[in-house]
């Protein structure tokens, strides 16, 4: 099959999302795309053939997941080279978002190969929008690391967030790490959104204790997004950053939106210490960990 340039150009790559759960929310020009392209890189060819089966798409696929990623990256960056159209899927939504495909844009970037987004569903954006909950600004977590230090590390980090929280979550932790949220971001509302778009869509709304007390006894199955309050509690207030670590109010002045210098400034004023001595435990913040979608 060679490239269709009523849809698609030669030697690009198109990243192409599909429904995170009902298949009729696949747009028009994603069909299309995905018929004209000489290649489609899927995470799970198998996920993916029932999808092209649903659209009686007939195209020859590669398996691209986070196993064989750079391998495959090249693969895909040499056949763009060569002048084919290759679309990227993930197994739900837009790809790189949790999902493998950030490596091969990169790629792509640097070999000065056109990247074209074809848009399609998120489940981010929409539980966010379903939430209730501020969607004027907001900051995108993923998944929570698994455990340890580095949990703990990026909770409290989180917990300083003034802009919205969106995260995802195994339904096999969900409860445990609702607790964990509660533990460091004490009460606030948060929408637990499941199984969006599907027959069994669910959103819970409510502050952190009583969302638990819903899901207290029963058995949780699907896909979760948590959308969670940001910090409304005054950055300046002693109850906030009295307990803090340099280098954590720093951080809570980041996460209010001020710049770093402003950040290493306002602390020294705050803790009557010289700015030296902040920027020396600031230095350790190169960006803002964080991802805005």
């Amino acid at each position: 099959m060679s490239a269709n340039n009523d849809y698609v150009q030669k030697g690009t790559l198109y990243i192409c999302g599909t429904p995170i759960g009902n298949l009729d929310d696949m747009s028009f020009r994603a069909i299309k795309v995905l018929e004209a392209v000489d290649f489609i890189a899927a995470e799970d060819t198998r996920r993916t053939i029932k999808l092209l089966n649903y659209f009686k798409i007939s195209n020859r696929l590669e398996s691209y997941h986070e196993h064989n990623e750079m391998k495959k990256a090249e693969k895909l960056i040499k056949l763009l080279k060569e002048g084919k159209a290759v679309a990227l899927v993930s197994d739900a939504g837009m790809p790189g978002i949790s999902d493998p495909g950030q490596k091969l844009v990169r790629l792509a970037i640097e070999e000065g190969i056109e990247v074209v987004p074809i848009p399609g569903p998120t489940a981010a954006i929409s539980a966010l929008v379903v939430s209730g909950l501020d969607t004027g600004k907001f900051v995108f977590e993923g998944f929570l690391v698994r455990k340890g230090r580095e949990r703990k590390e990026q909770l409290k980090r989180i917990a300083a967030e003034a802009r919205t929280i969106i995260i995802y979550e195994s339904p096999y932790r969900l409860k445990e790490t609702l607790k964990e949220l509660q533990a460091y971001f004490n009460n606030r509302r948060i929408a637990v959104v499941r199984e969006l778009t599907k027959l069994h869509e669910e959103k819970l709304y409510g502050d952190i204790s009583s969302v638990l007390s819903k899901i207290e006894t029963r058995e949780i199955k699907g896909e979760i997004v948590i959308v969670v309050e940001g910090n409304k509690a005054e950055p300046d207030g002693d109850d906030i950053w009295n307990e803090m670590k340099v280098l954590e109010h720093v951080k809570l002045y980041m996460a209010q939106g001020k710049s770093k210098k402003e950040a290493i400034k306002m602390v020294a004023e705050k803790r009557g210490i010289p700015k030296s001595r902040v920027y020396k435990e600031a230095i350790a913040i190169d960006v803002d960990n964080s991802r805005d979608i």
